[in-house]
């Protein structure tokens, strides 16, 4: 597909901030045809050094709040002043996203980019630690780094260049989040499907030079990336 919001940040400066797969990229498939009202106020939810939540904030007029446990929130604030933004578009928390430090039904939506497996495999996640903190009839968008198909009892080796199957646990494919996020009961799931984007993002990631994308390509160039995909999943707060 085409990405013409995302080519806007093809900058060497602004990949660098990446920490994995394109997000950006990403995030505009993600975002593709999306029913988040104008001007909603939104928790980008693993953002990351903050290049998702200011593409968020800049290119679809949503209030951000920038929710990562691990960056720094001082070096976030820096990043999205000098991208032109002011605390009352974008604001930058520490956050946890088993313990989100919000008042409850803040938010009109969620968007999460290749961060949502880490914490949300737990069956009871949404309803428990996500859905009280989204206004009813609230979005939620994520994206997720998976497979085609499941194939832990039986890892390529091509993919074990790269990765150990504790870190390939992480991944899994359509019908495993089709299940676990049927298990909500507060939301309604709209779709769960893979993405178009999974070359195209990879290919982005392994041109940069930090330890980890250099890792990666171990795996990539020996073809592992036709066992992987990104999937989409959408949900309506009840």
């Amino acid at each position: 597909m085409n990405y013409p919001l995302s080519e806007k940040y093809d900058t060497p400066e602004l990949m660098a901030k990446i920490m994995g797969p394109n997000p950006l990229k990403l995030e505009e498939e993600l975002l593709t045809g999306h029913r988040i009202g104008a001007g909603a106020t939104v928790c980008d939810l693993g953002s990351g050094q903050g290049l998702t939540s200011v593409f968020l904030a800049k290119e679809y007029g949503f209030k951000v709040y920038a929710a990562d446990l691990w960056s720094d929130p001082e070096a976030n604030r820096r990043f999205f002043s000098d991208m032109g933004l002011h605390e009352a578009q974008i604001v930058p928390v520490k956050a946890d996203a088993e313990e989100l430090p919000f008042e409850k039904e803040f938010f009109d939506a969620v968007v999460s980019t290749d961060s949502y497996n880490y914490f949300g495999r737990d069956p009871e996640y949404l309803d428990q630690k996500l859905l009280p903190f989204l206004k009813p009839g609230g979005w939620i968008y994520i994206t997720v780094p998976g497979m085609k198909k499941d194939c832990h009892d039986a890892l390529p080796p091509e993919l074990l260049l790269s990765w150990t199957p504790e870190q390939l646990d992480y991944l899994h494919d359509v019908s495993y989040w089709r299940e676990l996020v049927s298990c909500c009961r507060g939301a309604e799931v709209l779709e769960v499907s893979e993405m178009e984007s999974n070359g195209e993002v990879w290919a982005d990631w392994l041109k940069q030079d930090n330890a980890y994308a250099v890792g990666d390509r171990r795996a990539m160039e020996a073809g592992g990336g036709r066992y992987l995909n990104f999937i989409k999943l959408v949900l309506r707060k009840r």
